[in-house]
Formats: C-alpha cells, sequence, structure tokens
C-alpha cells in the first residue's frame, strides 16, 4: 500500500482526497498515489458528496464536523481537506482500521 502524503500544521493536518461518488457504499478504499481514497454513497450534486466525505472524516478520527474543512477541489474529484484537532499519526491509524 502506498503511503498517504500527510503536511502536518501543528495539530491540524492537510490531506490530498481522491473521492469516488455515486459508489455503493460510503467508505474508506485505501491510499493511492499518496491520495486518500474514498467511496461516496452520495452522487455528485449540490455538495452531498463533499458532506458526507466531511462527515466520514469526521467521526472515524473524532472530531466535530467543523473540524474538516474542503479546502480546494469542491467540484472535482480531487480535493485538498484540512483536519483539525488531529495528528498525522491518527491520520494514520484511520488508515488501519
Amino acid at each position: 500500500m502506498d503511503d498517504l502524503h500527510i503536511i502536518s500544521e501543528d495539530r491540524d493536518v492537510l490531506i490530498t482526497v481522491k473521492v469516488v461518488p455515486g459508489s455503493s457504499r460510503t467508505a474508506i478504499a485505501g491510499v493511492l498515489g499518496g491520495l486518500l481514497k474514498v467511496k461516496i454513497a452520495a452522487p455528485p450534486e449540490r455538495g452531498r458528496a463533499n458532506t458526507m466525505l466531511a462527515a466520514l472524516l469526521a467521526r472515524r478520527l473524532g472530531v466535530g464536523r467543523q473540524d474538516v474543512e474542503i479546502l480546494s477541489g469542491h467540484t472535482g474529484p480531487v480535493k485538498q481537506v484540512r483536519i483539525a484537532g488531529v495528528t498525522a499519526d491518527a491520520v494514520r491509524d484511520l488508515l488501519r482500521t
């Protein structure tokens, strides 16, 4: 498995996520080329997939939904995401579960 590229900023992390909207279920699918690959059951319409992505990451990392911010890629499959209040190690642990 590839290593996830993570940028740490104090107690925040930046990761790049490859989203596959319209999947049969919502799940973290692993790492591909340094990107976190996430399957999302919601369609890519009116921000539904983005909302579901943020909720999934918040739940899995034990932070509030407001702590997950999509910085770029709102309308595309590759997104830059900031997660506040977590460490790079916590994000790596996410991949092991």
